[in-house]
């Protein structure tokens, strides 16, 4: 795959592809005989995991500290798993900050609606007696 076909899969601009090439987030990525990249399926996964980490609002340092681990072999299983452990919990408080705040919304919003019926209700009486 070309990098603009890539790009439209994933929803990531060229330069964002280039960007997490150069510093590391993805392997390099093969080049044709015209110096164009030509991406297998096995960098699509790298950049799949990637993006599904940023959602998750894994840090791109933190995810240069994974892969230079994880292309150190299985002697570094453990600081991985560690690495993916904390990520976790930090997306797990956020999670729980979202429906706190998601909560709040929800009240607020019923309060508007539990004084605008009532209102409304009159703006429907009067316009039924004029």
């Amino acid at each position: 795959m070309t990098i603009t076909e890539v790009s439209k899969k994933f929803g990531l601009s060229p330069d964002t592809l280039r960007y997490y090439e150069r510093i590391g987030l993805i392997p390099r990525v093969n080049r044709n005989e015209s110096g164009i990249r030509e991406y297998t399926e096995e960098d699509c996964k790298w950049i799949e995991f990637i993006k599904c980490m940023r959602s998750a609002g894994v840090q791109v340092e933190t995810l240069i500290e994974y892969v230079t681990l994880l292309q150190q072999g299985d002697t570094t299983i453990e600081a991985r798993k560690q690495i993916l452990m904390e990520q976790r919990d930090k997306l797990i408080s956020r999670i729980e900050e979202m429906n706190r705040a998601l909560a709040r919304l929800n009240f607020k919003i019923e309060q508007y609606e539990a004084r605008l019926v009532p209102v409304e209700n009159k703006l429907k009486r009067l316009a039924h007696n004029i």
